[in-house]
């Protein structure tokens, strides 16, 4: 497997047009599958092959080639890969029995004896008896009980750290406001170019489909990092479009990087981005916020319901209204 001096001389050629672009992730995915089936007996790898290659790769090969992001595709089938690995080991060395021998019986045992993540082995046996390989074993998907979130106190709070403290350094401030104030997913932030800024009068951002408007003190911030975004030395390339570069040259900086950083504070990633929409759609009608954060309208309406504030209040308060 490349080590990092080799994909960062990678990088700096692709950069320069003297290499063709590649998808960083599917490359990676490709060099860990065989990592991950190495050593491991017959009876487990070949299915797991199978189903890696004519399941997932062969969609995240699709997605690469449309131009469109694979991070989260991979981590996927990475977590479905390894889950479906797992139980095919404890499988073979409990009951000597291999996935087209597997029971009903078998896979109850083992999503009834472990942590939630099992139910990963799912994909596999859809895959198994679309392929005739194992036509007994039915897994239901599995619907999280609840949705985390933070209370609005909790969110004001990290709003008023970021934007006044000094326990972060300015890029994971930012990313981090961009989550609390506009539901923005981090692994969304970190693909942002600086053209999404437009600081001509009042400064917004467009996040959808129209510019949104950045109040002070935030466009300060942004502002301010703009000036001095860090890593532009990297590969010699001073002219980075990203919002928020990365190590490498010619990339944004990982969405790992900054979740990382963010949760070692303290912040609940999903909790803030769940309480940040759910108070949006309170104030502002559902199809609007999701038009301006590029929400589908949805996902908008599912939290307005959840906060017990649909559309038809909107409307209600429109028609009685002098």
């Amino acid at each position: 497997m490349p080590g990092k001096p080799t994909e960062h001389l990678r990088a700096i050629l692709q950069h320069r047009g003297l290499l063709p672009q590649r998808d960083q992730y599917l490359a990676r995915f490709e060099q860990w599958i065989d990592a991950k089936l190495e050593g491991l007996p017959g009876e487990v790898s070949q299915p797991v092959r199978h189903f890696a290659a004519w399941h997932h790769l062969r969609r995240i090969r699709a997605k690469a080639a449309a131009g469109a992001s694979t991070r989260g595709p991979v981590h996927s089938a990475k977590q479905e890969i390894t889950e479906t690995i797992k139980f095919l080991l404890w499988l073979h060395e409990t009951y000597e029995r291999t996935a087209d021998t597997c029971t009903q019986q078998d896979v109850d045992e083992w999503l009834g004896g472990g942590p939630t993540t099992r139910s990963a082995i799912r994909t596999f046996f859809v895959v198994a008896k679309r392929a005739q390989l194992n036509t007994a074993v039915t897994i239901p998907h599995r619907s999280p009980k609840t949705s985390p979130s933070l209370s609005q106190d909790q969110r004001l709070a990290w709003i008023h750290q970021l934007l006044t403290g000094t326990s972060e350094s300015l890029p994971y401030r930012t990313a981090g406001m961009l989550l609390l104030l506009y539901a923005q997913p981090l692994v969304k932030v970190v693909t942002f170019p600086t053209t999404i800024i437009n600081d001509d009068a009042e400064m917004t951002i467009r996040l959808g489909g129209k510019p949104t408007d950045v109040p002070e003190p935030f466009a300060g911030i942004i502002r301010t990092h703009l000036a001095a975004r860090p890593n532009l030395r990297t590969g010699a390339v001073p002219d980075s479009p990203w919002l928020f570069p990365g190590y490498v040259v010619g990339r944004h900086l990982h969405p790992n990087t900054v979740m990382d950083r963010l949760r070692d504070l303290g912040i609940n990633l999903l909790g803030a981005r769940n309480r940040a929409i759910g108070e949006l759609v309170l104030e502002c009608p559902p199809s609007l916020v999701a038009d301006a954060l590029g929400y589908s309208h949805q996902v908008a309406f599912l939290h307005a319901n959840k906060a017990a504030e649909p559309w038809a209040r909107y409307a209600g308060r429109r028609i009685g209204s002098p």
